[in-house]
């Protein structure tokens, strides 16, 4: 059997994109909105503390809710520094995002990354929109994000509309409900 080594590709990592930030303070204590590329944090996180680290100072830890996030290490390691990762259910808000440093506390709320690039911009400019309204708008966009990975993936489907003849023993055309 004859093996093809394609040496166009590159076995180490690309680089990490740049964060698509918006570092417009918001009512609500929010200091920016983050929209990552992916749900991916040990990929997304590097970029963020690299962005916000000549602004913020070295980002040293950051806490998050773990319900958008499927998989949360401890730590995440970038360019030798270590940023260390804790997660709340209780404390954290679902869509916030909260980065310590030696100067201080910041909380950025977190654009779904399958937001359409017109919905993000809208969030991300918020036009005078609070943190709570910004953050209803991501709630939806996640809901609605489940609800479409939850049909796509062979979830309930819309029920059948033709009518069970009368008399049919047995499930109906729809299929049987419990």
């Amino acid at each position: 059997m004859a093996v093809t080594i394609d040496r166009t590709t590159s076995s180490r990592c690309a680089p990490p994109q740049p964060a698509r930030l918006s570092l417009t303070p918001a009512p609500g204590g929010l200091d920016g909105m983050w929209w990552p590329r992916s749900r991916a944090f040990t990929r997304e996180l590097p970029s963020l503390t690299a962005a916000l680290g000549d602004l913020w100072g070295r980002i040293t830890s950051v806490t998050v809710h773990p319900a958008y996030w499927p998989v949360l290490p401890h730590w995440v390691s970038y360019a030798g520094r270590t940023v260390q990762v804790g997660w709340s259910t209780e404390e954290q808000d679902p869509h916030r995002l909260t980065l310590f440093s030696a100067d201080g506390r910041r909380d950025v709320l977190v654009i779904p990354p399958e937001t359409g690039a017109d919905a993000a911009a809208q969030l991300m400019v918020g036009d005078g929109v609070d943190a709570s309204a910004r953050e209803q708008a991501a709630d939806r966009i996640d809901a609605r994000n489940r609800e479409e990975a939850w049909e796509d993936d062979g979830g309930a489907g819309r029920p059948s509309s033709r009518p069970r003849p009368i008399g049919a023993a047995g499930p109906s055309p729809a299929g049987r409900r419990r």
